[in-house]
């Protein structure tokens, strides 16, 4: 009987430390503090010291990450904001619920990072943000994009949910991505890096103001109960994830680790196979190969899909297309050529921790099998 492999295993992850969880669960339980425990602070504390930044404030969600971090930048109508074009959609949600105009700007097609020059021909005197999203664990062009952003005043966001644990170096020095900018977000989704038994997310940034500033609008705009002073949201990690992450985090090294070896040996086992691209590595960055994502030639890529399938091989396409191209932002015009062709030909490959290298050399074996049948 064939073994599926899956994209993400998240019943492997949690036996693989089961007790470890089960203790830090249990101690919420006995506690029955499930919201704004001990646990929540203490996470804080520890993954702020993990990335090296002054304040970390946890919230509901990456999605409320990214809003609560516009909001606290008093955005206002007609400001503009700009994005990547091809990414996950919350980056161009939350543009558009408070009121600001997206700014979709084509990625490179090597990175699927936001091409600067491009950021650079976008910006006008609304611009605002740039919002940099470290897609699939690859940092942007950060050194660029900040010398951008103070030439002309200009706010970054950086969009970490798929790169928590990776670095990019600056005048050989050497960071965490969500660092480097005014505001960094994340979300604990339970397919990331670090990721919770739900929803989570946190904020990071290094000032005192903006950080008193975020905890309260994630707090319902209050620094003190029920005294409003901002309008805020209601966006808490809870006591539960909390306690579980604080469990993970202690294993993000290892399994960043892990991800970095996977990587390895899908390009020593497709480097000669001509009909695909495979991902590119920043020189100045640390990729965290949150996922995996190859780039299929010849129009073949959803047939090389449903042949793995058949094989018991899951795959992800991500994204089927351009941001801009969604219903509900096609009246933000702009032409994201590479965005468009990265959409029709990416495929995204099992890369979870818990794949051992013998399932990493069966996905090879398949895709190398699928193009000489079409030989």
């Amino acid at each position: 009987m064939m073994i599926p492999i899956k994209m993400i295993d998240l019943k492997a992850e949690y036996l693989q430390h089961q007790h470890d969880l089960d203790e830090a669960i249990y101690s919420v339980v006995k506690e029955g503090n499930y919201i704004q425990g001990e646990q929540v602070k203490s996470f804080e504390q520890n993954l702020a010291e993990y990335i090296d930044i002054k304040h970390v404030i946890s919230c509901g969600n990456g999605t409320d990450a990214l809003q609560i971090a516009l909001m606290v930048l008093d955005l206002k109508p007609g400001d503009e904001v700009i994005i990547p074009a091809f990414s996950y959609i919350a980056v161009a949600e939350v543009v558009c619920l408070l009121g600001a105009t997206p700014v979709f700007v084509d990625v490179d097609l090597n990175y699927f990072q936001l091409d600067v020059e491009l950021v650079r021909q976008a910006i006008t005197s609304q611009t605002k943000v740039i919002i940099p999203v470290h897609l699939f664990g690859q940092s942007a062009f950060l050194e660029d994009l900040l010398d951008l952003a103070k030439e002309h005043h200009i706010k970054v966001i950086e969009d970490c949910a798929q790169a928590l644990g990776g670095q990019y170096q600056i005048n050989n020095c050497s960071k965490f991505l969500g660092t480097f900018g005014d505001i960094g977000c994340t979300s604990f989704f339970p397919t990331k890096n670090l990721s919770c038994f739900g929803d989570g997310g946190a904020i990071f940034t290094n000032n005192d103001d903006l950080a008193a500033k975020i905890r309260s609008i994630a707090n319902h705009g209050q620094q003190e109960k029920y005294n409003h002073q901002l309008i805020g949201v209601n966006s808490r990690l809870d006591t539960f994830q909390a306690a579980v992450l604080n469990v993970k985090l202690k294993f993000l090294n290892q399994n960043l680790i892990a991800k970095n070896t996977i990587a390895e040996r899908y390009h020593q086992q497709l480097k000669d196979l001509s009909n695909i691209e495979l991902p590119i590595a920043n020189k100045f960055g640390k990729h965290t190969w949150h996922q995996f994502t190859i780039l299929i030639k010849d129009n073949l890529r959803n047939t090389l899909q449903m042949y793995l399938k058949t094989k018991g091989i899951d795959s992800m396409i991500y994204y089927p297309m351009p941001l801009n191209h969604q219903l509900a932002y096609q009246k933000f015009k702009s032409e994201p050529t590479h965005s468009l062709i990265l959409s029709k030909s990416v495929l995204s490959l099992p890369a979870h921790p818990q794949l051992s290298l013998k399932d990493i050399d069966y996905i090879c074996e398949q895709i190398i099998q699928f193009f000489n049948e079409q030989l």
